[in-house]
């Protein structure tokens, strides 16, 4: 018989005989074709300080200036004509190339100095983060070359602004395998802030050359988090498994015939799932918390789909051995309107992300755990559109922008970097999107320069290959 083909009664025969194996596997929690959290032989390549990653990511560039990067200079050139001195040829978008004028606004906001060190933060809309002040390195130094969003958003999740690279989740999920038998090692979670902003692609958490079942699943708020994962009408448990070792029967027939080895990670994509559906409700179901962690996070933690509610689940699925958690909030596109919508981006997101570094820490989990808050690129000092009293825009800036992060070995209460007065260009200790990759890389146990994936004829890895390097001074 020729088994690369098998019609209806082989098939349902060969289900039918899979079905005691089947029982057997189930009794030991596990079945028969179940995959193994997986990673590569060789990593870590020394001992970790972290392991897992929390990404706080901030669609669409939130403003370094009016959060995290303040002078008191500014308040003085406040009306003021940028100086071409400053500007220096720099490449801008369509959305200012076309102004005649570049005035200076300065914060519409309070900065106190808040911490041990009296490192300036915007104590008005981010009051909770200035609370955790010693908790965190702040990073004012960051980079990029790309200056729109969906580029810039790809560039820093996947190491470069081409399409069709894995992300830093997939990555970590083939490099260092999963912590859970019954979760994905990469879930991704989005939530919207005052305005949808910049569109979210799928790619974004792709796994792009590396095996698909590196690449991040999404969960969403609604009944069902996970799409296509709960049985049809009249399909119960033990038939789904029949059907799973019938399929994996049949693939695996074909992979020994082929050597495809995406047969191979759709047999442990369907094994994952079937586990799934009984570890996802469970997983989901935030009633179970205690009042004190809702007040914790905040009033918005009750309300499925917030950045609050899913900065409690992502402490969940840390717990239960998700490698690599990316919350994903839109908004931050303030071309205008700033001084409102980033208050509003700010309520939603503050008191959560504070909140998710002290929980993570009063349950031990923070000295192994990386937490990420920041977005693809900063705001430019200038005025977008006329200048107002109380309202103006700020366009896009990759020359400098602000990103914290925690935990996973990283400092604590520490600033690194600086800009020139106008938080325009650095003045010390620039950090590149692809130099922080390698610092977390580091943290969790992993060469970056060691760790890549022959593609196209090239080493491919997720730091590229323009001289990234691990930031030790931000090291604890």
């Amino acid at each position: 018989m020729n088994h690369t083909f098998l019609d209806r009664r082989d098939f349902l025969g060969r289900s039918c005989s899979l079905l005691g194996g089947a029982a057997l596997a189930s009794l030991n929690g596990q079945s028969a074709n179940a995959a193994s959290p997986g990673g590569i032989p060789d990593l870590p390549h020394f001992a970790p300080k972290a392991k897992r990653v929390i990404y706080l990511f901030m669609a669409g560039g939130p403003s370094h200036i009016d959060m995290f990067d303040y002078k008191p200079a500014m308040r003085k050139l406040h009306g003021t004509e940028l100086p071409d001195s400053i500007r220096n040829g720099q490449r801008i978008t369509g959305m200012t190339s076309g102004q005649s004028s570049f005035p200076c606004v300065a914060p519409m906001f309070e900065f106190e100095r808040v911490g041990e060190r009296g490192t300036w933060m915007n104590t008005e809309v981010i009051p909770h983060t200035a609370k955790i002040a010693d908790k965190i390195t702040l990073i004012r130094s960051m980079n990029t070359e790309a200056i729109n969003h969906d580029p810039a958003i790809t560039y820093i999740n996947t190491g470069t602004q081409q399409f069709g690279h894995p992300s830093m989740g997939s990555w970590l999920s083939y490099g260092l395998g999963s912590l859970s038998d019954n979760l994905p090692a990469y879930v991704v979670m989005i939530s919207v802030g005052s305005k949808p902003g910049q569109a979210l692609y799928s790619r974004l958490w792709d796994s792009g050359f590396l095996p698909s079942k590196h690449q991040g699943v999404q969960f969403r708020s609604g009944k069902d988090p996970v799409l296509y994962l709960n049985n049809p009408p009249g399909v119960d448990p033990n038939m789904r498994r029949a059907m799973l070792d019938g399929l994996a029967s049949m693939n695996q027939e074909r992979f020994d015939t082929i050597g495809d080895p995406e047969i191979q990670t759709r047999i442990s994509q369907y094994e994952m799932a079937f586990r799934m559906q009984s570890s996802v409700p469970d997983l989901m179901d935030v009633e179970k918390e205690p009042d004190h962690i809702f007040d914790l996070y905040g009033p918005e933690s009750r309300n499925k789909g917030s950045f609050a509610a899913n900065c409690i689940l992502a402490r969940r699925m840390a717990e239960q051995g998700v490698r690599f958690v990316q919350l994903f909030h839109r908004g931050w596109d303030q071309h205008g309107n700033l001084p409102k919508d980033l208050r509003k981006n700010c309520e939603s997101v503050d008191q959560p992300a504070a909140a998710l570094v002290k929980d993570l820490e009063e349950r031990g989990m923070l000295e192994d755990t990386v937490v990420i808050f920041g977005g693809e690129f900063g705001r430019t000092i200038y005025s977008q559109g006329k200048l107002t009293e109380d309202n103006h825009g700020r366009d896009h800036h990759g020359r400098c922008f602000s990103t914290w992060v925690a935990g996973g070995g990283f400092k604590e209460g520490f600033d690194y970097g600086e800009t020139d007065d106008y938080a325009y260009n650095i003045v010390k200790d620039p950090v590149h999107i692809n130099d922080l990759n390698a610092t977390v890389l580091h943290n969790l146990g992993i060469n970056h320069e060691r760790f890549s994936v022959k593609y196209q004829g090239l080493d491919s890895r997720l730091t590229g290959v323009e001289g990234a390097h691990v930031v030790k001074d931000i090291l604890a």
